[in-house]
């Protein structure tokens, strides 16, 4: 046979073959696109490591198949809003300005108002609180969470605070209570241990706070706010009698303990409840006994005492975030020291 006609006959064959290959692998790719298994981000896939089978043994139907879809309907997922506490303890006596000059500031502050116990001095009488606290921190009144303190409670069953502040100071009939700001849990105690039969876990705000704590478990951050600090290296010092709350919130996961009594501004590192420092899971203490009284000195320095601010006047500011939250001193005195930060939630 001729060589061109043999060399013709062996082109065509090895096109003949290779359409052949090419018909069978566009055959594969087809059958794999339609009956292969699906990615796992797919609605209704099966991630790694799972059967994808309820306990009956039916499919269990994923997440993303049963969960509402905020964007397929354009709608955005909600959250708490960022919300504003901003106060002091210590504060009013009708023989100081200084009470006037902290108050100034709270005006300018959006949101709610704390305070941390010594309302009104020196006794807590229904006139100190007329004639001395509501000229000024009274200017904010309707959006206060207050706090007792000692000299509150100078006056029989803390009569002149309870008078003054009504159901904000006892919304349950008892000088503790607890609310929600934003994504916040806040809880308003009463260190005033012996006048309200005790602070341990088996007293009354004892039982309750663990109440409480159960009943907000899921809050991913939490705030508390009393008199008396438990860690002090202030003039008073530290105070055993409100370790029991320590222990209680460290349990819960708490993030933040506000106090007053010592008049200074003071903050520690987070520390767990027998005060070693615990930056995981311990919690941060503020004391700002800075809203009016007269000012005192530090005589010591406590383990883990970060910032001391002695002789300055002013109020604490928080910003609670979501899962965070920022801390500034707004001292009278715009030239004095300050402190500020930032914080995350447990």
């Amino acid at each position: 046979m001729d060589r061109t006609v043999v060399r013709q006959l062996g082109l065509l064959v090895v096109a003949f073959v290779a359409t052949l290959l090419l018909l069978g692998g566009a055959y594969v790719m087809l059958s794999a696109q339609t009956s292969g298994p699906r990615r796992t981000d797919q609605p209704g896939s099966i991630g790694a490591g799972s059967s994808g089978l309820g306990p009956s043994g039916i499919a269990a139907p994923s997440a993303s198949a049963t969960a509402p879809n905020p964007s397929a309907s354009g709608e955005k997922p909600s959250q708490p809003p960022d919300v504003v506490l901003t106060g002091a303890g210590d504060i009013a006596s009708c023989g100081f300005n200084s009470d006037k000059e902290t108050s100034d500031l709270l005006i300018d502050q959006p949101g709610t108002i704390f305070t941390a116990g010594d309302n009104a001095y020196e006794d807590g009488t229904p006139e100190q609180f007329e004639k001395c606290y509501d000229p000024t921190w009274g200017r904010v009144k309707d959006r206060t969470l207050p706090a007792p303190g000692n000299h509150d409670w100078n006056t029989q069953g803390a009569a002149g605070y309870l008078g003054y502040f009504g159901t904000a100071a006892a919304p349950n009939g008892t000088t503790w209570y607890s609310t929600d700001l934003g994504a916040w849990h806040v809880i308003v105690l009463d260190s005033n241990c012996a006048k309200v039969g005790g602070c341990g876990v088996t007293s009354p705000q004892g039982r309750w706070l663990a109440a409480d704590l159960a009943a907000h478990a899921d809050s991913r951050c939490t705030l508390a706010i009393w008199h008396h600090p438990r860690f002090s290296s202030g003039e008073h010092g530290d105070d055993a009698d409100v370790g029991p709350f320590w222990t209680q919130l460290v349990a819960a996961d708490a993030d933040l303990i506000i106090n007053g009594h010592d008049h200074d501004y003071e903050r520690f590192a987070p520390q767990n409840a027998a005060g070693k420092e615990d930056r995981k899971n311990g919690i941060r203490e503020i004391v700002v006994g800075t809203g009016g009284a007269g000012l005192r000195t530090f005589p010591t320095v406590q383990p883990n005492s970060e910032i001391r601010l002695a002789g300055e006047l002013g109020v604490l500011r928080l910003t609670l975030h979501v899962v965070n939250y920022d801390w500034e001193f707004l001292p009278v005195d715009s030239h004095a020291i300050t402190d500020y930060g930032s914080a995350l939630c447990h």
